[in-house]
């Protein structure tokens, strides 16, 4: 379930049935809104597992996602099919290690999974009930950044971020699940873990600054943020290992996700880089940064990381490069809702990283249009 993108498909405006309004002033009507929502909620109800979960064979990480989805978007925890599938993330809860990931989960699972599930029940409002779980899986969660528990000093490209596991590399995508959840958790910016992180997100970042002397770092410096910092670094924007390290769209907006959870001021000169590379790079129909053939990569992704890190910026509407003030809401509104299949559901036809699974990508849908609710 990590960057999993994926999805370019060409539409002609006039012949959607939602089209994103070049009136800035304009804004998504609530019943189309919600008629999106009511949809991809009916698919959902009638994909569920008999267990409770999504796809539960394929990833037990995909009923978190959905769950969150659905409760952030109106259900309540005690409504079909959100009780059930809470019920599901009740069953991965291991008090032994205190993560939510199963009795014996695959260690590249357990960063993930404990993730989605932590913002699950976080968003169910049951502090009575969930608050002691969510306590320990917070303390699981931090005992993965690599640190000096792993050996790791600050200079250290891996010092601060989340891998799959204790063991694996990090990468800005584990990493930006990891501080939702510490957030969603009710940790503050003053916690060390999100310091720590600000240090390997801010090495994901193509800026030469006196935060980021990877070899790399100046080479493209855009402000852009690539995959990860760790290991030389790496990015998803080409299958060639050997191809410049160019960002892209989801970490980008990844970036200046965690560095608002994180405090770091707008002023600040690797904000600001971050920023004006999102301004230069405004699209709903793309995953920018992506090679044009390749711009449905993590298309999905893209949509909840965008909009759930607009909606943090507070800027209604964003501003692009050119001056053009865009209703983020409407335009992500119509975007995602010309791609709605007649059964509510959504997929993306290329499956790269796991988007071929329409529960999955259902769930995205529904974490991003939470934040594109018209108010």
């Amino acid at each position: 379930m990590s960057p999993r993108p994926a999805l370019a498909v060409a539409f002609v405006a006039a012949a959607l049935p939602f089209a994103a309004s070049a009136d800035p002033a304009a804004k998504p009507a609530k019943a189309d809104w919600q008629q999106v929502v009511d949809k991809a909620t009916g698919y959902l109800k009638s994909a569920q597992d008999e267990n409770g979960g999504w796809s539960s064979k394929k990833s037990i990480g995909v009923t978190g996602i959905v769950v969150t989805g659905l409760l952030e978007c109106g259900k309540g925890p005690d409504d079909e099919p959100a009780a059930k599938g809470l019920a599901f993330v009740e069953s991965l809860v291991n008090k032994k290690a205190g993560h939510i990931a199963g009795a014996d989960p695959k260690p590249g699972l357990q960063n993930y999974v404990t993730s989605v599930n932590v913002m699950a029940l976080a968003a169910a409002k049951k502090d009575d009930k969930y608050k002691p779980v969510i306590g320990d899986a917070v303390a699981f969660l931090k005992k993965l950044q690599w640190d000096d528990g792993e050996g790791k000093k600050a200079d250290d490209d891996f010092f601060g971020g989340a891998g799959y596991d204790s063991k694996s590399r990090p990468d800005l995508s584990n990493t930006q699940f990891f501080l939702d959840a510490l957030k969603a958790a009710g940790v503050g910016p003053d916690d060390e873990a999100f310091k720590k992180a600000v240090v390997f997100v801010s090495r994901c970042q193509n800026l030469d600054t006196e935060h980021n002397k990877m070899p790399w770092a100046g080479k493209i410096n855009d402000g852009s943020f690539i995959y990860s910092a760790a290991g030389g670094g790496s990015t998803k924007t080409s299958d060639d290992p050997k191809a410049p390290l160019t960002g892209y769209g989801s970490m980008t907006y990844a970036g200046v996700k965690s560095f608002i959870y994180a405090g770091v001021g707008k002023d600040d000169p690797r904000f600001k880089a971050a920023l004006g590379w999102l301004r230069k790079n405004y699209t709903t129909e793309a995953n920018p940064g992506m090679p044009k053939e390749l711009g449905g990569r993590g298309l999905y992704y893209y949509y909840h990381t965008m909009a759930k890190t607009l909606d943090l910026l507070g800027e209604d509407p964003f501003v692009d490069d050119k001056g053009v003030k865009h209703d983020w809401r409407a335009d992500l509104l119509a975007a995602i809702a010309n791609r709605q299949k007649p059964d509510g559901s959504f997929t993306n036809e290329t499956d790269r990283w796991m988007e071929g699974d329409p529960n999955l990508v259902t769930g995205y849908v529904l974490m991003a249009l939470s934040h594109c609710k018209p108010k």
